[in-house]
């Protein structure tokens, strides 16, 4: 097959893209223009088909393979892929996983020179990480307080939360530095775990380190934060950020502005779902499934997006 330019295919925002697949024991393969992956089953092959241009990310489990025609459409595409463990994490581990993006450096340049040139100075970046934690804030009531099946399940907005939500407002704007930030985020967080186990789980509940889950929640959590570091990561990609210039998480860890951008997202749509899945005794494949759904219903990826810019635009200290 010809080679193609990225200008031939039709242009979808990477906002507006639909599709994040997680595939196992196939091969993903270039054949007659498009990129297939070829399953067996009952001793037969089977061929699907993967829309291109309605694709943000593609994870490669156990037992995959791609070929070099593959890579080099996909890429074309801008389509960001790569390999992972088993249930689509873990995903930035350095030693299981190895992600694979467009190499293309022709992406406005705005959001890059806007996020750096307020990012050396600590004033200016608390005021962002502020910012951060209000986007959070403002997505978490949306979410919470208009979603029928939260709601349903027992996490509406309450009183309660509302009083949460407002403390922890006032908390953010009073921060001082970064480190403190970060303080009165955790306690936050907590907050939010102890109220979902007390209305869901009807018991108490202790988060355990990541990775070394056993218990569904956890599990659950675990599972549902990597998947919102991927669209994180793939948000960063498109408007041409570094991972390096977190303005919360640790400034030793170069992808720490994936953490960042995932927070945004992770309380209100993650926390919830892992709680209501764990619930109902979801197996873990059921539980992805119906997130990557909610995923795409509430159009997380859009507010991700939406949020990044407005950050770079409010706090940019020079340029357009």
């Amino acid at each position: 097959m010809e080679s193609f330019k990225s200008s031939e295919l039709k242009s979808i925002l990477h906002s507006k893209r639909s599709n994040l697949y997680f595939l196992e024991h196939c091969r993903v393969l270039q054949k007659d223009g498009r990129v297939l992956y070829l399953a067996e089953k009952s001793k037969q092959e089977s061929y699907f088909n993967i829309p291109l241009c309605n694709t943000t990310v593609i994870l490669l489990g156990a037992g995959t393979s791609i070929t070099q025609a593959a890579a080099r459409m996909l890429s074309q595409a801008g389509v960001v892929f790569g390999f992972c463990g088993g249930g689509g994490t873990p995903l930035f581990d350095g030693n299981s996983i190895e992600f694979i993006t467009p190499q293309s450096e022709y992406r406005p340049p705005q959001f890059v020179q806007q996020w750096l040139s307020f990012w050396y100075e600590d004033e200016p970046r608390l005021k962002a990480a502020r910012q951060l934690q209000r986007l959070r804030i403002e997505f978490i009531k949306k979410i919470w307080s208009g979603n029928r099946t939260i709601i349903q399940h027992g996490l509406s907005f309450s009183d309660e939360m509302q009083s949460t939500m407002l403390d922890y407002s006032k908390q953010c704007e009073k921060a001082g530095t970064v480190s403190e930030l970060l303080t009165i985020e955790a306690r936050f967080t907590k907050l939010l775990y102890k109220y979902a186990a007390t209305n869901l789980l009807r018991s108490e509940f202790t988060r355990s380190r990541e990775g070394n889950s056993t218990d569904l929640p956890n599990s659950f959590l675990d599972h549902g934060n990597y998947l919102a570091y991927g669209l994180a990561a793939t948000v960063l990609w498109v408007l041409g950020i570094p991972h390096a210039f977190a303005l919360m998480h640790g400034k030793t860890r170069r992808g720490a502005l994936v953490f960042d951008v995932a927070d945004l997202i992770k309380d209100a749509v993650v926390l919830p779902w892992a709680f209501i899945c764990a619930a109902e005794n979801y197996r873990d494949t059921d539980y992805r499934k119906q997130l990557i759904v909610e995923f795409n219903e509430l159009k997380v990826l859009d507010y991700m997006f939406d949020s990044v810019q407005q950050i770079c635009s409010d706090n940019r200290r020079y340029g357009t």
